[in-house]
């Protein structure tokens, strides 16, 4: 396949490189490897990505440098980093003013032009200020604290990756709904495009900072040093996920399967990722509102569910789920025998050890404890049998725990390689359609490297299933044109031969009418004993398989 390599180089989420030659004039090479967003597998995304980061780094630094207690010990650190910033940005700044006459936005009909077009242009001004405060102060003897504020310019650079992905999704959301662009954007689509991904990496990353500040805020020393801090941060998180939240029953009507106003939005809800949702926002709304009533402030350890919401954006949920609804019946078997070999062991150790360790034994209940950490050989030692009764019986249930509490855990894994063996199948058969062309379009690359990276396999593993899924197609395409006395021939060529006649006559079996079928064949005396047996053979295992 001519674009195999793309294919590879996206289920590890990269992109094609772009074959740019080297006899470019240095300047036009330079542009097309890092700003040129007409080529296809340059270095400009991975640029844009790069100086993002560094941007929402330095807003994160500029909101540390107001606590006092953590800038003033480390006033030289927070100096070179923003010294490590306005270098990267200054050069990011002149590269492009010296590669503008390369870039067709600033040239038009004069090339000379181009610089002054840059300097003049929107994102070159928001560049420009982002680090003049910093040569400002350096250079001119006064204090020009005031000008701090201007470093916050710096988030605006943050437009030249949003604008192209914005127009991007202006032009695939032509003639579509309010409702429906809404929709694109929170529900993956082929309408989404990268703007979707955009808004699907700043749901995670507040997800992953507002779990973060529940975490820190539970050490006491943190706490009291980034208390204002914590409480702003989370209003800002319960409001994006409130927003969030609400936009996705606005739209999700778009849905078929939640078509309907009402009730789509109500089974929309109550699915597994909207209650996740509403569990994240709702301890923060429980303790605004009712904080005079109750003592809410145990529910803010419920923030942590927010960690859920991560879930959506991984297929290893969905394989989990669906291994356990497969297994289920057999989990609950042996959740029966744990719960039985728990209760008989709690009862054995009471009966055992009552008498010589009335505190620790006092009941059946109490000694479940024991029991679940002895059959499970955690054995944290507070609580242990002295008597020899109670030692010998402790030894069996040890034993024979370690095979009965191991047995949820082999279901778990066998059931869970067995349905990542039949999805990879799945791919496999997708893959045998797709390629039934010998084409795989860029639609066709999307959806193997989505499925790829869902179900974990790296390039070779995708590379064999695609040179199988290939060599199925050919042989089949060849047995079906050559002659038979060459396909003898062939052992292999036989079998598949053979496999494409058995399947014809199931097919042939379970479409026709067999009692018709026999009364023509024998009234004609068209087929033999023999055939006649085969054919009743046949129709039987069909027929058993279809009920």
């Amino acid at each position: 396949m001519d674009n195999l390599d793309n294919l590879r180089n996206k289920i590890h989420g990269r992109d094609y490189r772009a074959n740019i030659t080297t006899n470019l004039p240095t300047r036009k090479w330079l542009h097309s490897w890092l700003f040129d967003t007409e080529i296809e597998g340059n270095y400009q995304k991975d640029v844009d990505n790069w100086i993002g980061t560094l941007i929402v780094l330095n807003l994160i630094v500029l909101l540390f440098e107001h606590v006092n207690k953590i800038y003033a010990p480390n006033q030289h650190l927070f100096h070179l980093f923003d010294i490590f910033s306005v270098v990267v940005f200054t050069f990011e700044y002149l590269l492009r003013l010296y590669l503008s006459p390369e870039d067709s936005e600033f040239t038009g009909n004069k090339k000379h032009n181009a610089y002054v077009n840059y300097i003049k242009s929107p994102f070159a001004i928001v560049d420009f200020f982002a680090v003049a405060p910093f040569y400002i102060q350096a250079f001119l003897p006064i204090d020009l604290r005031i000008l701090r504020f201007l470093r916050l310019l710096r988030i605006l650079k943050l437009f030249r990756v949003l604008i192209p992905s914005y127009k991007e999704f202006v032009s695939l959301n032509q003639g579509r709904t309010f409702r429906q662009k809404i929709h694109a954007i929170i529900f993956p689509s082929e309408f989404g495009g990268s703007l979707q991904g955009i808004f699907d990496s700043f749901i995670v990353v507040w997800v992953i900072i507002s779990v973060l500040c529940v975490i820190l805020e539970s050490v006491s020393q943190i706490r009291y040093i980034l208390n204002i801090q914590f409480i702003i941060i989370d209003a800002i998180a319960v409001s994006i996920f409130t927003i969030e939240y609400c936009l996705r029953l606005y739209c999700c009507v778009e849905n078929p399967q939640f078509s309907h106003p009402i009730t789509g939005r109500l089974k929309q809800a109550q699915t597994t990722s909207s209650i996740i949702d509403f569990l994240a926002i709702l301890p923060f709304f429980l303790e605004v509102f009712l904080h005079h009533l109750l003592d809410l402030r145990f529910l803010r350890v419920f923030r942590l569910m927010r960690l859920l919401k991560l879930t959506r954006y991984t297929g290893a949920t969905s394989t989990l789920t669906k291994v356990i609804a497969r297994e289920f019946p057999v989990m609950c078997t042996a959740a029966f025998i744990m719960l039985l070999l728990v209760i008989m062991t709690a009862s054995l150790g009471y009966l055992f050890e009552h008498e010589a360790q009335p505190d620790k034994f006092e009941n059946i209940p109490q000694s479940i404890y024991w029991a679940v950490i002895t059959l499970a050989s955690v054995g944290y030692g507070d609580i242990s049998p002295v008597t020899s009764l109670g030692r010998f019986m402790t030894i069996l249930m040890s034993l024979l725990g370690i095979g009965i509490f191991a047995i949820p855990a082999a279901l778990l894994s066998s059931a869970f390689t067995d349905q990542l063996r039949i999805e990879r199948e799945t791919l496999k058969n997708s893959l045998y359609e797709i390629l039934s062309d010998g084409i795989i379009d860029d639609k066709e690359t999307a959806f193997i490297a989505k499925e790829a990276q869902r179900l974990h396999l790296n390039e070779d593993e995708v590379a064999r299933l695609i040179d199988r899924a290939i060599k199925d197609r050919e042989l089949q395409d060849d047995v079906s044109k050559l002659p038979l006395h060459k396909i003898a021939q062939h052992p292999e060529t036989a079998i598949k031969h053979y496999r494409l006649l058995l399947s014809q006559i199931k097919m042939l079996c379970i479409m026709t009418n067999n009692e018709k079928f026999i009364e023509t064949a024998v009234k004609q005396d068209r087929l033999t004993k023999k055939d006649l047996e085969f054919w009743n053979k046949m129709h039987a295992h069909e027929r058993n398989i279809k009920s």
